[in-house]
């Protein structure tokens, strides 16, 4: 049956190679037989820029590229993690970019994707943040240190993110109902695929009168997770690596 597939929040990085291995397996095994497969950020645990010359990013890119040479296409939506991909990677893994919320009709079907961490307004220090990191000047100033200082910025980045979440309660990390009501209104849709709370889940709601879906997608932290959406079902699946 004709499908297309939706992941995020893999987190890859050299000190997790059991899910390395996981995903590499999921696009021989499961990407393959898909008309399209979308990526809904973090792919990578942290990316400092597309000239990082980490081996993990060459074999990502090469696996990916396969895709394409079986033509089937790849998107792909920045994460809180690696907003700074940037085309060079885009075009040695062959995925195509998308904004960060976009609306794809897929057997007639209007989805709206995106990654979701604009979806959690009750975490106003890390909206705050966001918008400040989203700023492009700041990106083409960061991109323009030399490598090693990024890496060091990237790491003292990452342990205050961590220190900062653990002090949060879980509810303000989650989505907004509301956000995710509004959200949808806007777009005009009935169905939302995310990701970045790790929190699979498929939950039913009311937008503009008309019963609404809102999928969840899970981390790759110890199992795979992926949405299938096909003419007929729209399933969010967990799978072993």
């Amino acid at each position: 049956m004709p499908h297309t597939l939706f992941i995020a929040d893999l987190h890859l990085c050299k000190e997790e190679p059991a899910i390395t291995a996981g995903f590499l397996a999921f696009l021989r095994r499961d990407a393959l037989k898909a008309d399209a497969l979308y990526i809904l950020g973090d792919l990578f645990e942290a990316w400092i820029g597309d000239d990082d010359p980490d081996p993990l990013h060459a074999e990502i890119a090469a696996a990916l590229l396969g895709l394409q040479q079986h033509n089937i296409p790849c998107y792909f939506i920045h994460g809180n993690r690696d907003f700074l991909i940037g085309q060079r990677f885009a075009a040695a893994s062959g995925m195509t970019l998308l904004p960060e919320e976009q609306v794809v009709t897929i057997y007639n079907k209007q989805i709206l994707i995106m990654h979701g961490d604009t979806l959690c307004t009750d975490d106003e220090g890390y909206q705050r943040f966001r918008r400040k990191v989203q700023q492009r000047w700041l990106q083409r100033l960061f991109l323009a240190l030399p490598l090693f200082v990024r890496q060091r910025i990237a790491i003292k980045m990452r342990a205050g993110s961590k220190q900062a979440n653990s002090s949060k309660e879980s509810a303000i990390m989650d989505v907004n109902a509301q956000a995710v009501a509004e959200t949808m209104a806007r777009h005009r849709v009935n169905v939302l695929i995310h990701g970045h709370t790790h929190r699979p889940a498929v939950h039913q709601l009311e937008v503009n009168g008309q019963l609404a879906e809102h999928l969840v997608l899970g981390a790759w932290h110890s199992e795979g997770s992926m949405i299938r959406v096909s003419e007929h079902e729209t399933t969010l699946i967990s799978f072993p690596f």
